[in-house]
Formats: structure tokens, sequence, C-alpha cells
């Protein structure tokens, strides 16, 4: 059974899809069978392992909506042991055809697409988009745990009690077992009095 990661946090440019990638490449070059799931519209993690962002009939968008399980779109990448869910724009709008469908459990939707290709892999991770809305939520509750990476920057902590109120509902509603596996500082510089700073915040308030 795989140990499904999701790397998330609302805020934008703080190395989320670096993260992902670069976890997923690290698993597999360590003889790890590695799905990575690209649930982000802007599919940097798609065009990270060299492919186009619109280069793919299917994407997880269809997986979504229910056009599509999840190994009618995966695809080998030029890294072995590395499968890939793309992603493209379309994603988008997503939340529409959630509501105007007024799709039931369509925050479990990803969960159960997962269930029928969690054996074949040993760690499947879920590169999320920066918002809380329904994909995140749909990968939180598809998840064992989540790494959260925070730019160490001014405000680096700002948005994440938002994102910490949005797990502990998750898990009382939904994914009782989702664990944080940890915050990642990002962009850090051991030089850069702000970096010391923002990791002293992190261990004060998290360690």
């Amino acid at each position: 059974m795989s140990e499904i990661i999701s790397i998330a946090n609302q805020k934008g440019g703080v190395g989320k899809t670096t993260t992902a990638v670069n976890l997923a490449a690290s698993l597999a070059k360590n003889k790890k069978s590695v799905l990575l799931i690209d649930a982000d519209p802007q599919a940097n993690a798609t065009t990270n392992l060299g492919f186009k962002r619109n280069g793919h009939e299917f994407n997880i968008y269809h997986v979504l909506i229910g056009r599509k399980e999840l190994s009618d779109i995966i695809i080998t990448t030029g890294i072995k042991n590395l499968d890939l869910a793309p992603s493209n724009i379309g994603l988008v709008g997503i939340e529409r055809e959630f509501y105007d469908k007024k799709s039931k459990n369509r925050e479990l939707i990803l969960k159960e697409k997962l269930t029928k290709v969690r054996e074949k892999y040993d760690y499947i991770i879920i590169d999320s988009p920066p918002a809380l809305g329904p994909i995140t939520i749909n990968a939180l509750s598809a998840s064992d745990s989540i790494i959260v990476p925070i730019q160490c920057e001014f405000f680096a902590l700002e948005g994440l009690a938002q994102l910490l109120n949005t797990i502990s509902l998750i898990r009382k509603s939904i994914n009782p077992n989702l664990k944080i596996k940890g915050f990642l500082p990002t962009m850090h510089s051991s030089q850069n009095n702000l970096s010391k700073q923002v990791l002293a915040d992190l261990e004060h308030h998290f360690k």
C-alpha cells in the first residue's frame, strides 16, 4: 500500500512544485515506484518533467469530473520508476463543474480514484494548487500526510493558520488520519537574518 503525500500551501511561489518534483524524483532514484499527480492548473510539475502543458488529450481534470480513470491518463517519464498524472489549464474550471453538477461527495473523488492504482506504487505525491479550493480539499482528503513548504521571507507564516484550520476540519469530517509530515523551509539562506528568524518562528510554534 502506497503512502500518499500532499505538498500544499495556499500561498504561491513557496516552492511547492519544486518540492513535489524533487521528492518524487529522489524517491524514484532510490528504487521506489512513484506516481506524481500534478493537481495545479499551472501544470508546472508537468512541464518540469519535460512535457507540454497541453500535450495530452486527457489529464487530471478528466479524472476529477469522472470522465476518465487515473490509469487512463498516467504517463511514464524519463525518470525510471516515476509516473506522472499530468495537468493543464482546464483544471481551473473544476469548481464550476463540481457545483453545476451538484456532485455528491465531491471532496472524495480523488480518494476514490486513487484506490484503483494505489497498490501499484510505493509513494504517491500530489502537487496541490496555491489555493484552499476543491482540488486541495480532494488532495488532503486522499492523503496520509502533508508537507507544507514555507518560504523564508516576510509574512512567511501569514495564511498558515487558515491552512491548519482546513487540515483540522478535514481531520474531523473526512480524513481523521491525515498527518502533518513537516514544515519545509524553502529559499533559505544561512547568511540572511530574516531566514534565521523564520526558522526560529517555525521551531517556536511547531517543534
